[in-house]
């Protein structure tokens, strides 16, 4: 305690010992206060495991509709046929209440991922019903094409397209 300070010429006391000491065990003290406040907005490991979903596809048959739950929802994965994809890139777009491409919807032609949940009141439309034998609604009668755009009834957008990547040919991660 002898050594003088580089600053001011003026050797360190016991007084400042102990308000260095006072000032660190308060700051451990506002952190352990801190971090459990902080921590406990994040969410938990339920909902982490709901933020994606790995879908294996290589059992889905052309023309087959397969149901799957992504965040609690109902997302349906849609093989569609040849004859399906051709419908649903000649219609055209004055015939649609929510006009949107077919190529704007879809990463691979033969494959449609929507979340399955109508857009009028949030009802789960039935799939391969209809006049366009894509999906209906059975609460208010909203008609959505092989592409999951509204073509019919008080829905006023088309079913939604989650956030999804092909991880292989045969395996997609939504979300």
């Amino acid at each position: 305690m002898a050594t003088a300070t580089a600053s001011s010429g003026v050797p360190p006391t016991r007084r400042d010992f102990l308000y260095i000491a006072t000032g660190a065990v308060g700051a451990v003290g506002v952190g352990s206060v801190v971090w459990p406040l902080i921590s406990q907005m994040s969410p938990d490991a339920s909902t982490l495991a709901l933020a994606s979903s790995e879908v294996d596809i290589s059992k889905i048959e052309p023309g087959a509709i397969v149901t799957v739950k992504w965040r609690g929802n109902p997302v349906f994965i849609r093989h569609r046929t040849p004859k399906e994809i051709a419908e649903a890139q000649a219609t055209p777009l004055g015939d649609l209440i929510d006009p949107e491409t077919d190529a704007a919807r879809v990463q691979r032609p033969e494959w449609l991922i929507v979340v399955g949940i109508c857009t009028h009141l949030g009802c789960v439309p039935l799939g391969h019903e209809g006049p366009f034998d894509g999906w209906l609604c059975p609460c208010h009668g909203s008609q959505y094409d092989v592409s999951g755009r509204v073509r019919h009834g008080p829905a006023p957008k088309n079913l939604a397209v989650p956030t999804y990547a092909f991880l292989t040919d045969t395996k997609v991660k939504i979300g």
